[in-house]
């Protein structure tokens, strides 16, 4: 029984370290945090960013194992949520800038001198898909 144990607790830490290295290599090879950082011009907080990647990686990790629940006040919920969005949504689009997806994108459908335009659609897009899903799918159940 020990060994099984031990042999399994190896597995599981050579799983989470394959995913974990994947993760990082995916953040440095692309270098979006550096990106997001230049982009935001918060070169002061590169800790703050630093370790915000490192404990939502852990605490992520540890909650997707974990079988507890948490049941917080929806007025914490609502900060919770909304700097989870901008994290997410900055990520996103420094992965984007990262990826010249935009450009090449307004290029191609002839909209070059209007990258402005293009980018707020997208953003005003998301928000309107993200509220239209939280108010008539989550809101019902």
């Amino acid at each position: 029984m020990t060994i099984k144990l031990l042999f399994i607790s190896f597995l599981g830490l050579a799983g989470g370290v394959a995913v974990g290295s994947g993760f990082v290599a995916f953040l440095t090879v692309l270098g979006v945090i550096p990106r997001l950082i230049q982009l935001t011009k918060t070169k002061t907080y590169i800790r703050a960013y630093e370790w915000a990647v490192i404990l939502g990686a852990v605490f992520g990790g540890w909650e997707t194992l974990n079988t507890d629940r948490f049941f917080l006040s929806k007025w914490l919920l609502i900060p919770i949520g909304l700097f989870s969005g901008v994290f997410i949504g900055m990520l996103a689009a420094a992965l984007t800038e990262v990826l010249n997806v935009l450009p090449i994108l307004a290029k191609r459908i002839g909209m070059a001198d209007r990258v402005l335009i293009l980018l707020m659609a997208i953003v005003l897009g998301k928000i309107l898909g993200s509220l239209f899903q939280w108010f008539i799918f989550v809101h019902i159940s």
